[in-house]
């Protein structure tokens, strides 16, 4: 039994020690622009910011095109984030301008990494150092949408905001306060901490979960690693069928969804007849762990749970931008 034990901590060992590896070459090459991407800096009233942009190459001055901002996971940056899910080369096929926010760091000084100076964005939960320092994320977005449509020819009506994990959260959040500029959310993995929204005008949604996600709970509670062991973080979240209860509301969507069906492991109800044609779509994905659906996976299985293809999120996602402008 002592050899057993000793064996299994050195499996465990070896684990964790592959994870680091993962992680430290995730860091290593994720601020590595791709060819075609920039960075800007935002200035706002606590120093200055940095997203990162790409243009596509048919943009054309003369016609106004849309713009849909993605926001990282904690932990995670821009590169990550454009890595992952697509949207450049969803930008350069459907000519729009896909846009990649940093969030904050603890120390601003030195560059962003996973294990030792993650980021993260003032979501609302009351976590990470964000919070702490009351960093105001809102003011951020819409200091980028200021520079982006000074900068370019911008179509005011479609302007969208995805997110992942953290980012998603960030999303619920930007819905919830940032309305008067947003047409449109997807946060995908991510719960929503505002108690009772009151968006300044109706603005669509697009949740999309993993039905095998451990971090962000299906049924709600706490996080935990795919392969179990002990809760992670110092906050339960709540179901995902609670937070799309609360926006169906908030948007004056009736109660029950208007349309449940599922094809192929994908479940989606569809929450119609809001406030100024306002909805809000909600799809479950079976057996998806913590990932950008049908995106290119930043975390190894086994720490966040398997990845599928039954959904390409970037291409349901921008479907949805496309029929849900703003007024």
């Amino acid at each position: 039994m002592a050899r057993f034990c000793v064996v299994l901590q050195s499996v465990f060992v070896l684990t964790a020690a592959m994870a680091v590896v993962y992680l430290v070459a995730a860091e290593a090459s994720c601020e590595q622009l791709p060819p075609g991407h920039e960075r800007l800096s935002i200035t706002t009233a606590q120093g200055d910011r940095e997203c990162v942009i790409h243009v596509p190459r048919a943009y054309d001055k003369a016609s106004p095109v849309p713009v849909v901002i993605m926001l990282h996971g904690m932990g995670g940056t821009a590169t990550n984030a454009l890595r992952e899910t697509g949207w450049s080369a969803k930008a350069e096929k459907e000519t729009f301008i896909a846009v990649y926010p940093e969030a904050t760091r603890p120390d601003m000084a030195s560059p962003p990494s996973f294990s030792r100076n993650a980021q993260a964005w003032n979501d609302g939960s009351g976590r990470f150092h964000a919070a702490g320092r009351q960093i105001d994320d809102v003011a951020f977005i819409r200091a980028v949408i200021d520079r982006i449509s000074a900068d370019y020819s911008v179509d005011d009506r479609r302007i969208f905001v995805a997110g992942f994990s953290n980012g998603a959260s960030m999303a619920f959040r930007v819905a919830a306060e940032l309305a008067d500029r947003i047409a449109a959310v997807a946060p995908n993995a991510g719960a929503c901490w505002t108690e009772s929204p009151h968006p300044a005008r109706m603005i669509s949604i697009c949740s999309i979960t993993g039905a095998a996600d451990t971090l962000n709970p299906l049924e709600g509670g706490f996080p935990k690693l795919a392969f179990g062991g002990k809760e992670h973080g110092g906050k339960s979240k709540p179901s995902v069928q609670a937070v799309v209860d609360k926006w169906a509301k908030a948007l004056q969507c009736a109660a029950e969804p208007c349309r449940d069906e599922t094809v192929n492991g994908v479940r989606t109800r569809v929450y119609g007849s809001g406030g100024e044609r306002a909805e809000v779509v909600f799809i479950i994905v079976e057996g998806l762990g913590h990932h950008w659906a049908g995106g290119e996976g930043q975390a190894p299985e086994f720490l966040v749970g398997r990845r599928t293809d039954k959904l390409k999120a970037t291409d349901v996602v921008w479907e949805f931008f496309q029929s849900h402008p703003g007024p």
